[in-house]
C-alpha cells in the first residue's frame, strides 16, 4: 500500500488539475467545432484559451500531431506543440497547460526535455506533459524512425527526459551519451509531470512504476472502472504515492439541458444534466480529470464553454 494517500507535489498544474478523490475539467485545443473537416481553422485560438481560463477550466491540452495523416482524420491545433506552450504561457496566468501527447520516438529527447523545461518555466510551473509512443506508422518513415523499435525508444527516451532534471546527468542509451555537460533550465519543480498515454508499448507494470499519472481513453463506467481499479493496483505495488488518472472526452453539447446522452465517437452527444451526472459517476470510479473535446459540437462553441463552465464547474471546483 502507498504510504501516503495523497499525489506526489509536483509543478503548480499538477498540483492544481489533480487532487485525490476528486475530478476536474479541461478543454482539448483547439476549442472550435470542425466536424467534417480534419484541419480546424484556428479561429479566436488565444481568446478561447483565455476564455477558458476566465471561467476557471482547470486545464488545457494540446496535441503533438507532425503530419496531417488522412487516415487518422484530425490534424490537432496544426501548430506545433512547444512552440504553441510558449504562446500559451505568455497570454494565460493560471490555467494548467497540458500535451496530449508527445510522441517520444519522433523526437530527441534532449530536445523534448529543454524545450519542455522551458515551457514549464514561462508558465510558472504550468506545463503537464504527457508522453506516447506514437500510433500512426506513417509518420516514422518520413523521420527516418523504426515503428517496431519505438516501445524501447520510449523507454529510452523517458530516463533521458528523467536525468535531465538533475544537475550534470549522467546518461548513457539509444539517444546518446552525456556526461560532464548540463542541460538548462531546469523545470520548476524537482521533475516534470510525466503522463503516459495508453500503453505506450509498455507493461502496465511499467507504466504504474515510471508514470506520474495515466491518460487512458474513454469507455462506458463499468468498463472504466475495472481499468482504473487495475491501475490503482499496480501503483500501489511501485509508488509511496497513489497517481492520477486521466481520459478525454468529445462532446456536442445540446441546447436542452434535460437532453438524454447518446454516445459518439470517444463521447456523448447531450445536455448538461446528463453530462454532469456522466462526469459525477468518472469522479466515484477515480477519474482525476476529464479533458473535454468540443470539435463535434454542433452549437456556437463561446456559448458552449460558458455553458459548460456554468453547469458543469461549480460541481468540480478546483483550489
Amino acid at each position: 500500500m502507498p504510504s501516503n494517500t495523497a499525489f506526489a507535489t509536483l509543478n503548480n498544474g499538477f498540483n492544481r488539475v489533480f487532487q485525490p478523490g476528486r475530478l476536474s475539467v479541461g478543454l482539448v485545443v483547439p476549442i472550435e467545432s470542425y466536424p467534417n473537416s480534419p484541419v480546424p481553422t484556428m479561429s479566436r485560438h488565444i481568446e478561447r484559451v483565455q476564455l477558458a481560463e476566465a471561467l476557471n477550466f482547470a486545464a488545457v491540452w494540446l496535441r503533438d500531431v507532425p503530419f496531417n495523416v488522412p487516415s487518422f482524420g484530425d490534424a490537432g491545433q496544426t501548430y506545433d506543440p512547444f512552440v504553441y506552450l510558449g504562446s500559451l504561457a505568455a497570454n494565460t496566468e493560471r490555467i494548467a497547460l497540458g500535451v496530449a501527447s508527445i510522441i517520444l520516438p519522433l523526437r530527441h529527447p534532449a530536445h523534448v526535455a529543454k524545450a519542455a523545461a522551458t515551457a514549464d518555466v514561462l508558465s510558472g510551473g504550468r506545463l503537464l506533459l504527457g508522453v506516447a509512443s506514437g500510433d500512426r506508422p506513417e509518420e516514422y518513415p518520413a523521420l527516418n524512425a523504426d515503428f517496431a523499435n519505438r516501445g524501447q525508444r520510449f523507454r529510452d527516451a523517458v530516463e533521458y527526459i528523467r536525468q535531465m532534471a538533475g544537475d550534470y546527468p549522467t546518461v548513457n542509451n539509444t539517444y546518446g551519451r552525456m556526461l560532464g555537460i548540463d542541460m538548462l533550465p531546469k523545470p520548476v519543480a524537482s521533475q516534470l509531470p510525466l503522463l503516459v498515454t495508453g500503453g505506450s508499448q509498455q507493461h502496465p507494470d511499467w507504466n504504474a512504476e515510471h508514470a506520474d499519472g495515466w491518460m487512458t481513453y474513454p469507455r462506458n463506467v463499468v468498463a472504466q472502472a475495472e481499468i482504473i481499479r487495475d491501475w490503482q493496483a499496480r501503483v500501489q505495488h511501485v509508488s509511496r504515492h497513489p497517481k492520477p488518472i486521466m481520459q478525454p472526452l468529445y462532446v456536442d453539447l445540446l441546447d436542452d439541458p434535460n437532453a438524454p446522452a447518446e454516445s459518439i465517437h470517444l463521447g456523448l452527444r447531450t445536455g448538461s444534466q446528463a453530462l454532469l451526472e456522466h462526469l459525477k459517476a468518472l469522479e466515484q470510479i477515480g477519474v482525476n480529470h476529464v479533458a473535454l473535446n468540443l470539435r463535434f459540437n454542433h452549437n456556437d462553441i463561446e456559448q458552449a464553454v460558458a455553458d459548460l463552465a456554468q453547469q458543469l464547474l461549480p460541481a468540480f471546483p478546483i483550489d
